[in-house]
């Protein structure tokens, strides 16, 4: 059940992804590794499943795990930077339709530029 990231894809994620130094003076706990941390966000996004209903396997992140370092990776800009980078790449391989597009109106402003929403009936 678990996602697993290929080894092409890996490789344009990696640059992307920010790391943090381990403080010299009580450095804590070591981080899990960003993969992993990846695998487990692409499974809950794959499945539709909870945070924390993230299956606990032995070496790999909890969901409370995963869930911290997405909004870290958010918060950093990654996931637009990673849209953009594999559009461009699927485009120059000609694997790009934007016949099928779609676009999600909770993200999407309204048109006419209510800046909340009305009042229900």
């Amino acid at each position: 059940m678990l996602v697993r990231v290929p080894e092409v894809l890996w490789s344009e994620i990696e640059p992307l992804l920010p790391v943090p130094e381990r403080r010299f003076r009580y450095p804590g706990r070591k981080r899990y590794p960003e993969r992993a941390c990846l695998e487990g966000i692409l499974t809950v996004l794959r499945w539709g499943i909870p945070w924390k209903e993230l299956p606990q396997v032995a070496g790999r992140p909890s969901g409370k795990t995963c869930w911290r370092r997405f909004d870290e990776w958010q918060r950093a800009g990654v996931w637009p930077q990673l849209v953009g980078r594999l559009q461009g790449r699927l485009a120059a391989e000609g694997k790009l339709d934007w016949q099928r597009a779609l676009l999600d109106s909770t993200i999407v402003d309204a048109k006419k530029g209510a800046p909340r929403s009305a009042r229900a009936l």
